[in-house]
């Protein structure tokens, strides 16, 4: 068996990239006159796209900031992001292990990511990651991003398969509520971001330590359809 396409999140899947993104809200919140923040607690900011992730930092200090001061710490944000992208990212461990293993299972493949094209196709690049998809959709692509199931068609669309002929391989509740109502097969990774919960939690079809334990699922499992 094979599934014919594999999609893959991004950040907290292949990439740890909280270092990047923590240096980028804490610059972003000194210049709007704030401290920074633990990193560990900026990983639980990370999830929904970078304008929840700025809302999210600069409403630590203030519950309800203003929409301009939103907008205007989104643009620092930016700013400092394009400069530390990739900077102090890592792939975990056995991704590439894991990319090969589904290729050599005769499989396509996909990353589905909130993040924008701006910043996906720079970091998929800096990390070496770029030749293994045959398509990238982000967060900017289509109209709706995660837990909306829309990323995860068009990305078959792409890959020119079904959605039951997909499998999709996650760390958070956006991914696997977005499989679930695209009703295509998810995994989780226990490494990634969550957004502070336990990954146990998830409606998931299992949970896999590695992506390359993720292929060896894959290829004792059937999809749902042919």
């Amino acid at each position: 068996m094979q599934f014919s396409g594999i999609l893959f999140d991004l950040d907290g899947t292949l990439v740890h990239t909280i270092p990047d993104l923590a240096a980028a809200v804490n610059a972003m919140r000194l210049d709007m006159g704030q401290p920074p923040l633990p990193e560990a607690l900026i990983a639980t900011f990370v999830g929904k796209g970078v304008e929840q992730l700025v809302m999210r930092a600069l409403g630590h200090d203030s519950p309800a900031p203003s929409i301009d001061f939103v907008m205007r710490g989104l643009a620092r944000f930016q700013d400092h992001y394009r400069v530390l992208n990739g900077r102090y990212s890592q792939l975990y461990p056995d991704v590439l292990a894991g990319l090969q293993a589904f290729r050599d299972q005769g499989a396509r493949l996909a990353v589905v990511t909130n993040k924008g094209k701006a910043f996906t196709a720079p970091l998929l690049q800096h990390m070496g990651l770029a030749d293994y998809f045959d398509a990238v959709v982000c967060g900017d692509t289509c109209e709706r991003k995660k837990p909306d199931p829309l990323p995860l068609f068009h990305a078959c669309d792409l890959l020119g398969i079904k959605p039951a002929q997909a499998l999709f391989i996650g760390d958070s509740i956006n991914d696997a509520q977005a499989a679930q109502a695209a009703g295509i097969p998810v995994l989780a990774v226990p490494y990634g971001y969550n957004e502070g919960q336990s990954v146990q939690s998830l409606p998931v079809d299992a949970i896999v330590e590695t992506l390359l334990e993720a292929a060896q699922w894959a290829a004792q499992t059937h999809p749902q359809a042919t």
